[in-house]
C-alpha cells in the first residue's frame, strides 16, 4: 500500500462528523472531535485523511468500534483545531 493519501482516498475513510451532546462537550473542552470512519481505517491513514480534506494537522487519534460503526476521536495541534473545524463544517 502506498504513502500517497488522495482525496477520493481520504473520502472513504472520513465519512462524516459525527456530533452528539457528549462529543459537542468535548470540541469545547478537550479540542476533541468524533467522524465515523471506514471499518478498515488506521488511525494513521485517518490522520492523513483529515490532514488531506480539512487542511489541519491532528495531535492525536483514539478509535471505538460501536453498534453504529467505527469512530475517530481527533484531537488537534491547533489550541481551537476542533472549533474551528466543527464551525467550518456548519456544526456550531
Amino acid at each position: 500500500m502506498s504513502n500517497e493519501m488522495s482525496a477520493e482516498k481520504a473520502m472513504k475513510i472520513i465519512l462524516a462528523p459525527y456530533v452528539t451532546e457528549k462529543t459537542f462537550n468535548q470540541i469545547e473542552r478537550e479540542n476533541k472531535l468524533s467522524f465515523m470512519v471506514s471499518e478498515h481505517a488506521s488511525k494513521h491513514e485517518i490522520a492523513a485523511a483529515i490532514r488531506i480534506l480539512y487542511e489541519i494537522e491532528t495531535a492525536e487519534v483514539n478509535t471505538a468500534r460501536t453498534i453504529q460503526g467505527k469512530k475517530a476521536f481527533v484531537t488537534f495541534k491547533a489550541p481551537e483545531g476542533a472549533r474551528e473545524l466543527a464551525t467550518k463544517l456548519g456544526l456550531v
